[in-house]
């Protein structure tokens, strides 16, 4: 094997390493607002490489395991007690930059998110 092989070889290795190592675009901490029949809703959704996270709003912080990346997409659900009242919230969006734009399925409606990073 000739020397240009070989470089070219351990340039290709150090790309794809590079690659597989790389952080999901929605990891971070991100300003999010909430568009309920209620009025617009404050939140700060705060998402970990992991797969984990929390959602913190004025009812308090909730911690949210199972977020999913695909790409730029990112999916996850939240469940809470509302009032006695186990309510699951399926969360489906994607991040284009320091933009988060999606949407909460709730038993409901849709509820349309959007926000940007911290």
């Amino acid at each position: 094997m000739n020397i240009r092989t070989t470089y070219g070889l351990l340039l290709i290795t150090i790309a794809l390493i590079g690659c597989a190592a790389s952080v999901p675009p929605a990891v971070g901490m991100w300003d999010v607002e909430l568009n309920t029949p209620l009025g617009a809703q404050q939140v700060v959704l705060t998402i970990d490489a992991d797969g984990t996270g929390s959602f913190a709003g004025p009812q308090g912080e909730q911690g949210i395991e199972g977020i999913m990346f695909d790409g730029n997409g990112l999916t996850f659900s939240l469940a809470f007690d509302a009032q006695g009242q186990s309510v699951t919230l399926d969360f489906s969006g994607s991040i284009e930059g320091n933009a988060l734009n999606g949407e909460f399925n709730t038993p409901f409606g849709s509820l349309a998110v959007s926000g940007s990073r911290q």
